[in-house]
């Protein structure tokens, strides 16, 4: 009897963003057996691979302009049990998409992601200034609105929107930073347990004790290791008006005796930790 096979969900539908990170993990893989399929929502999509439907899901963690998926990092740290096992950053190039014939002139709405907005907020001020901007669940999601409505309306979305759809491209690279990308996270029940050699370890934790200088005594346990700490970002802890959580990323695997000996200590000194796993740190083949 052939073993059921491996799906892989992304926040849908196709021609998204998250759609393309999917497609560079699963080739990744290099397993025939997996399939993709898509969600429509974060939060949808996270839970299918809380209660699992879905094997993986691969989800937007933050993106270099916009900052961090609040979403994604609040689910994590308090309403799932899954682990970190990949992460995919993709450079972001958002295009203006149109039905066929439309010209920019034509335009009274633009339709995307409220992060696609976010990022081309140069573009609609100088270019598209009377023109009401509208959000949508996903870039693609937009894109599809635009196909569908007949009227003059354009959508942020990227060059496999437009394909998928039949929409015409009336500006390309409309993003503010040509170094725009998007951070993307495999969410499982199982993290990367055998360490690569280029690893990181993520971990969310909440001081015991609000007073001057905790933070930094916390933090200090991988300075005095020498561990780097590529990542560290707040979100309110949803208990208390001024208590916070801290997600901050490490540079090293957590079976690594230093890596450990940190995680252990910090755990040590709060009132809530998670590791949320360890993983390859991302290189572009």
């Amino acid at each position: 009897m052939s073993s059921r096979p491996k799906v892989i969900g992304y926040l849908g539908p196709q021609g998204t963003f998250s759609e393309q990170a999917a497609r560079l993990y699963q080739a990744r893989l290099m397993d025939g057996q997996v399939l993709l399929q898509p969600f429509c929502s974060i939060m949808e999509l996270i839970l299918a691979a809380d209660t699992g439907r879905i094997h993986q899901a691969v989800v937007p963690l933050e993106n270099s302009l916009e900052g961090p998926v609040a979403l994604t990092l609040d689910m994590l740290a308090h309403e799932v049990d899954l682990k970190m096992a990949a992460e995919i950053i993709i450079s972001v190039r958002h295009h203006l998409l149109a039905r066929k014939g439309t010209v920019l002139s034509d335009i009274d709405r633009v339709v995307s992601h409220p992060q696609a907005l976010g990022q081309c907020r140069a573009f609609l001020q100088t270019r598209l200034p009377r023109a009401a901007l509208v959000t949508a669940s996903s870039t693609a999601e937009a894109a599809k609105a635009v196909a569908d409505s007949g009227s003059k309306w354009a959508a942020i979305g990227n060059a496999a929107a437009a394909a998928v759809y039949k929409l015409g491209i009336l500006a390309s690279d409309i993003q503010d930073n040509r170094a725009n990308a998007t951070r993307f996270c495999v969410l499982g029940k199982e993290d990367c347990r055998e360490p690569t050699g280029d690893d990181k370890t993520s971990i969310v934790f909440s001081p015991r004790q609000n007073r001057p200088g905790v933070l930094y005594e916390q933090l200090a346990e991988f300075a005095g290791r020498g561990l780097d700490l590529t990542r560290i970002e707040s979100r309110p802890a949803k208990s208390v008006l001024g208590e916070y959580l801290f997600f901050v990323d490490i540079a090293g695997h957590k079976t690594a005796p230093d890596t450990a000996a940190a995680i252990a200590a910090v755990a040590a000194s709060s009132s809530f930790f998670k590791v949320l796993g360890s993983y390859p740190r991302w290189k572009e083949q």
